[in-house]
C-alpha cells in the first residue's frame, strides 16, 4: 500500500513539471519609473538587485524556479509583489498614485518591512540584503 502512494507521489510530481506559470519577463520599458524620474546610478543598481525581481515587469529567475510547485510559490509571489508596485509600468498611474507609492516604498524600506525576509533568509538574494545605508540611499 505505501508502495503503491510513494509511485502516485512520484508520478504527481513528474506529470506536474509540465504545468508552468508563464515567466515575468518583459523588455518594454515604456512606462519605467526611471522614463520619468531621475534615480542615480547607485539607487537604480540597488533596486535591481533588491526591488525588481517581484516588483517589475523583468525578473531574473533562480535555478529552482524550473521546479514545481516552488515555479507557482514564486509566480505568486511575483505577482502580489507586482500588484502592490510594478516600478515597469510606474508612470501609467496618475501622479497622486505615484506619490504615494513612493510615500510607502519610504516606508517598507524604513521598518525594514522590503525586501521580505523569505526573499532573503538563508542566503537566497543575499545580494538583495540592505545595508542601512543602502536604505538611506534609497529613501
Amino acid at each position: 500500500m505505501i508502495k503503491k502512494i510513494l509511485i502516485a507521489v512520484v508520478a504527481i510530481l513528474v506529470l506536474i513539471q509540465f504545468i508552468r506559470p508563464e515567466k515575468n519577463v518583459s523588455n518594454d520599458n515604456t512606462y519605467d519609473i526611471s522614463k520619468k524620474y531621475d534615480i542615480p546610478a547607485d539607487v537604480d543598481n540597488l533596486l535591481k538587485v533588491s526591488c525588481n525581481d517581484c516588483h517589475s515587469n523583468n525578473t531574473i529567475y533562480p535555478w529552482y524556479a524550473n521546479v514545481q510547485p516552488v515555479a507557482w510559490w514564486i509566480n505568486d509571489h511575483i505577482e502580489d509583489g507586482k500588484g502592490h508596485l510594478n516600478f515597469s509600468e510606474f508612470t501609467k498611474m496618475p501622479i497622486a498614485i505615484q506619490n504615494h507609492k513612493l510615500e510607502e516604498t519610504i516606508e517598507m524600506v524604513e521598518d525594514h518591512e522590503m525586501p521580505l525576509a523569505s526573499y532573503t533568509n538563508f542566503g537566497l538574494h543575499s545580494e538583495a540584503n540592505l545595508s542601512d545605508e543602502d536604505r538611506k540611499k534609497i529613501i
